[in-house]
């Protein structure tokens, strides 16, 4: 059994699949406590389903892509064996993670979307040391940005350890750095990073 905040089908926001049709499985439960979080209804709560009863909700939508996302999905032993089911049904799955938490057990099919957290989240060093080692082809890694000092922060790390075969995206925090001017500063460094917004923002949709 899984508490589940919530199962909804939207355009995906964030990542490399941004603007595809999407259905996410939100989990509640989190571990940590950003300062930014847009999402802290998922903090405790939600219905208990089993995996089973989630793999029903989803199969309404008819959408091929899954997101798992919280909350932080980890913080729930369960969440493996979704993940799991979901891939052996066909779905292509992702993992939205906050990057404290091994993704050790996480299903290889998985695409896994690890935040490094900045000193502007509050949270910064939670990052699992771990989880750069077990990063594989396709994952990504995605630093949101609060203002200047977080950008060198993201910058020095993308220099000393960015490496092919995963993906790295650098995002603005809502309402507190403008969109454009994290895009200047990613351009005047010729950074080999993806810049991204929330998209379902902009759009005003969930």
């Amino acid at each position: 059994m899984l508490q589940v905040i919530e199962i909804f089908a939207s355009l995906q926001g964030e990542s490399s699949f941004a603007g595809l049709p999407c259905v996410f499985i939100r989990l509640s439960g989190c571990n940590l406590r950003c300062s930014y979080c847009d999402t802290t209804y998922a903090f405790e709560g939600g219905e208990w389903l089993s995996v089973e009863q989630i793999l029903s909700e989803v199969e309404k939508f008819n959408i091929p892509l899954v997101e798992l996302t919280g909350g932080e999905p980890l913080c729930q032993k369960e969440s493996i064996q979704l993940m799991q089911v979901l891939i052996d049904s066909g779905y292509r799955v992702l993992l939205e993670t906050n990057g404290s938490l091994s993704i050790a057990d996480v299903p290889q099919e998985v695409i896994r979307i690890i935040d490094y957290k900045l000193k502007g989240s509050g949270e910064s060093g939670s990052f699992a040391e771990v989880n750069y080692e077990l990063l594989k082809s396709g994952d990504e890694i995605k630093f949101v940005i609060s203002d200047r000092a977080d950008y060198l922060e993201a910058k020095r790390w993308v220099e000393s350890r960015g490496r092919e075969g995963f993906n790295l995206l650098f995002s603005p925090v809502s309402k507190r750095l403008k969109p454009e001017l994290l895009a200047k500063w990613i351009l005047e460094d010729a950074l080999a990073i993806r810049f991204q917004i929330q998209l379902h923002k902009v759009l005003g949709i969930a």
